[in-house]
């Protein structure tokens, strides 16, 4: 089994899935919304870096997923985004967890199968993937996106080595 803990960053709520896999198979585990709040920066940045080293602490995942940053509207909010992204990655690197970014596309063709899908239809299919009865939050929808599509790409990499091993094989 495999724990990835899967983190959509927000420098005012980031959103926080994760869940086990073992083979193909994904279990829900843990979701949540960090709330920063309208505080000081720094402090709200703060907030980020304990949270999620007290999930870490408590949930010991073996890796992080990350959604990277992208072109935000205005550089000021592309640069608030970027330090969230910067003080969850800090918890996750100080406890030696290896961290996987992914591209907001990616990660909606991963769970959706297009990545211009809307935020609704990404929270419908963790829903669904998950089998959750409860309604899940936004942000808490995205950071479990996160954690599924590395989930997805770390099953196809494994399937993709094991293929070329056994063709390597059948080359000979």
């Amino acid at each position: 089994m495999h724990r990835i803990i899967g983190i959509d960053p927000g420098s005012r709520f980031t959103g926080v899935g994760i869940i086990d896999t073992h083979k193909q198979s994904i279990q829900h585990v843990h979701h949540e919304t960090v709330k920063c709040g309208d505080g000081d920066f720094p402090d709200r940045l703060k907030t980020i870096f304990v949270a999620v080293n007290e999930l870490i602490k408590q949930y010991q995942p073996n890796e992080m997923a990350i959604e990277t940053v992208f072109m935000a509207k205005n550089a000021n909010a592309a640069i608030k985004l970027g330090q969230a992204r910067g003080a969850a990655i800090c918890a996750t690197v100080v406890n030696d967890i290896t961290v996987h970014e992914y591209a907001p596309k990616a990660i909606k063709q991963a769970v959706v199968g297009k990545g211009g899908a809307e935020k609704a239809q990404v929270q419908y299919m963790v829903k669904l993937l998950l089998n959750l009865t409860n309604k899940v939050q936004n942000d808490a929808a995205d950071g479990l996106a996160v954690a599924i599509c590395h989930a997805n790409n770390r099953w196809a990499q494994h399937r993709l080595v094991a293929n070329n091993t056994s063709n390597w094989r059948n080359f000979k």
